[in-house]
């Protein structure tokens, strides 16, 4: 399934770029110079959710964000699992195309473990991290209930047939209110019941990845731990929002530094985008003064 759908240019100025080398056809923004930044995003958003956060940095480097398949303006593919570990996939062989090197990874929610997937696949070329609201080790506790609510029959219709995740959850997971058109720009790249297959995977993926997530809880502090980490955590978030959450990143990683952002919620990028560019801003200093 191809979408007809474009964002308003007022909101999401960038030029639509495309790429095909992985199997499916999806979209991608590809903004300003300098050292590649590269956005992983989560459920249920796309590059759209970071289009504050480049307009901050493409002056002085080189945005990218792709939107997995399912996601955005990307093709919603028939023959595609929408797993995290395909997305990853993805995205990483768009990294490759490019020839990225030295490149800075930046994830939230699910950008967390597919942007550690495409880090660790290619640790050598990783210039640094930012991650936000986010995991990477196998499931435990409320995110697993989160997981078997919303993987629930009754739940999986309502996000395919109501589009739920984006009417319901997105506007309890932001502090401040969006705009009504940003707000239907999500709505509007999910439009239908075919569309959104993506979307009701995610929720299952919190345990069907169980296999990716214990790769990256086994190799990833190794593999990326001498890398600059900034951590820029959105504090009013209830699902990663808690001691718990940042003490295991802490632990596994003791060289990031973290921020915390009182009045933010799970959507960080919505709440404080200048927040997550200044991370990234923060990751080029360690780098120069290594």
């Amino acid at each position: 399934m191809q979408m007809d759908f474009s964002p308003d240019r007022n909101l999401f100025p960038f030029e639509a770029r495309w790429f095909d080398g992985a199997g499916p056809r999806v979209h991608y923004v590809d903004e300003g110079k300098g050292t590649p930044v590269v956005m992983f995003h989560g459920n249920p958003t796309w590059s759209f959710l970071y289009r504050k956060v480049i307009k901050e940095l493409k002056d002085e480097f080189r945005c990218i964000a792709m939107d997995y398949p399912g996601f955005g303006m990307s093709e919603r593919p028939a023959n595609y699992g929408y797993t995290s570990a395909e997305h990853a996939q993805v995205v990483g062989k768009l990294v490759d195309h490019l020839g990225l090197e030295g490149f800075i990874v930046v994830g939230q929610d699910w950008g967390g473990p597919i942007g550690m997937t495409v880090a660790l696949e290619r640790a050598s070329r990783v210039a640094g991290m930012v991650f936000a609201n986010t995991w990477y080790w196998p499931a435990e506790g409320s995110l697993v209930t989160f997981s078997l609510v919303m993987s629930s029959p009754p739940a999986q219709w309502l996000i395919v047939q109501r589009n739920s995740f984006v009417n319901f959850i997105m506007p309890r997971s932001v502090a401040t209110p969006m705009e009504p058109a940003v707000f239907k720009t999500y709505q509007d790249a999910q439009p239908s019941p075919l569309a959104r297959r993506g979307v009701a995977e995610f929720p299952r993926q919190i345990r069907r990845a169980r296999p990716m997530l214990e790769r990256l809880a086994a190799n990833a502090p190794k593999a990326l731990g001498e890398k600059p980490l900034e951590l820029v955590w959105a504090m009013k978030d209830p699902a990663f929002g808690n001691a718990a959450v940042l003490a295991r990143w802490q632990r596994d990683f003791p060289g990031a530094n973290l921020t915390r952002i009182e009045n933010a919620n799970h959507y960080i990028q919505e709440d404080a985008p200048e927040a997550v560019a200044a991370a990234v801003v923060r990751v080029q200093a360690r780098n120069r003064h290594r």
